[in-house]
């Protein structure tokens, strides 16, 4: 359908529904259905099916370019629910509030926009775009069409924090009492809780094979480059290519950094600085790194260390003490010098409500931007094999052309933002 017809469909959004007490089907904490907020889910592979469930929501339509995915999912969610093979007329769908967006990276930029479009709040996988350009323009839509937005990694604001054995909260409130001093280093590696799975590496001798008859190949690739099909391309080996993510940084960056970002207060900014080691990366195939450093204008510096090569390292560090895995310090009485300390300023966590209320959710457009960005960041001078300088208010790569050249990266026809 053309874009006209795609905006002023995309208007509709009334429905039809039945209104029953809550009294009458399961007390007081019971939510009817017809008081739930609904989603569709645009994507129902592996991690797309373990959405479904998510509190606070009732799935009323799925999407998905695999007819196998779709039989999966039904399966799973139990219920009659819509289906769709193209995630457009889902959109159009006046049942559905919310776009869970579970696909490839390489869609999240342009379906996060088409939902906002269409009138949809949208929770969208992790890492929240393949490149800062489009991370840009999802920020601009979620400001132009007033829609609420929500990443999911959720780290910032609840769950233990990989090794840390403890949330993110005291590893914030640690750095606002300055006890640790300033700047700040972060290490992360195996030996502080991280691992950065560099199983998801590519293949750099795919021959052509037949596209099965249950996939939509062509849809599957939508913006990337086309390249002839071969299984390890997509469904959940996909990560290990550049057209659709950035391998074990890709997968695993936003959950290690969107916290860093937040305890750190790097909300509304970017490191200044990539280094990078690591073996020279194939053109199409994404591969390990050895050691990636990210650094801010005020020297805090954030270390990827792929080869877990400093197993001694504290997780964080400052000028007056340390932070290691666990959450033990070489600070003495560190539990009870916080203690005397503000805690943190409480944060929106409730899909649910942040719609509901229209507020920012905790880990919104405008900070995942940021997170993500890092990860760009750090894919771009993997990629490219050399250190590079960036602008955090222009968010462009400083006199390196080829480097903003993965800034802004073109699309394959008819796709675009």
């Amino acid at each position: 359908m053309d874009r006209r017809k795609f905006i002023k469909k995309g208007a509709v959004t009334a429905a039809a529904f039945t209104i029953i007490p809550a009294r009458v089907l399961g007390g007081k904490n019971y939510i009817a259905p017809s008081d739930q907020l609904t989603k569709g889910i645009i994507g129902v592979g592996t991690m797309g099916r373990g959405h479904a469930g998510y509190d606070g929501t009732r799935v009323t339509a799925i999407c998905d370019v695999d007819t196998n995915h779709l039989a999966l999912a039904k399966k799973a969610i139990g219920y009659p629910v819509k289906e769709y093979r193209d995630y457009r007329e889902l959109l159009l769908d006046p049942s559905v509030d919310i776009a869970h967006i579970v696909t490839p990276p390489h869609w999240h930029g342009i379906m996060s926009i088409d939902a906002a479009r269409a009138g949809k709040d949208v929770w969208c996988d992790k890492p929240m775009t393949r490149t800062i350009g489009e991370g840009i323009r999802v920020k601009e839509a979620m400001k132009q069409y007033g829609r609420i937005f929500r990443l999911n990694t959720w780290f910032r604001f609840r769950g233990n924090f990989y090794g840390m054995g403890t949330t993110v909260r005291p590893i914030k409130k640690l750095v606002d009492s300055g006890l640790l001093g300033w700047p700040l280093k972060v290490t992360i590696n195996a030996a502080t809780g991280f691992d950065w799975r560099f199983i998801w590496v590519g293949k750099t001798d795919l021959d052509v094979q037949p596209v099965p008859p249950e996939l939509d190949y062509d849809m599957w690739l939508g913006p990337a480059p086309f390249k002839p099909y071969h299984p390890h391309r997509v469904h959940d080996t996909f990560r290990g290519y550049w057209d659709y993510d950035g391998g074990g940084l890709g997968d695993m960056g936003q959950h290690y950094l969107d916290p860093v970002q937040y305890f750190l207060r790097k909300d509304d900014t970017s490191p200044i600085r990539v280094d990078v080691d690591a073996p020279q990366q194939h053109h199409d195939a994404a591969g390990t790194f050895r050691r990636i450093e990210l650094t801010y204008e005020d020297g805090c510096k954030v270390i990827l260390d792929g080869e877990n090569k400093d197993k001694n390292a504290a997780y964080l560090e400052g000028p007056d003490g340390k932070l290691f895995r666990g959450f033990q310090s070489d600070i003495p009485d560190l539990q009870k010098k916080l203690d005397s300390f503000p805690d943190p300023e409480p944060q929106v966590t409730d899909f649910s409500e942040a719609v509901r209320k229209r507020q920012k959710f905790a880990l919104n457009e405008e900070n995942g931007f940021r997170s993500c960005t890092m990860v760009n960041i750090a894919v771009t001078a993997l990629r490219l094999g050399r250190s590079l300088n960036f602008d955090p208010d222009k968010c462009e790569f400083v006199n390196d052309p080829a480097a903003n050249l993965l800034v802004n990266q073109p699309m394959r026809s008819p796709w675009r933002i």
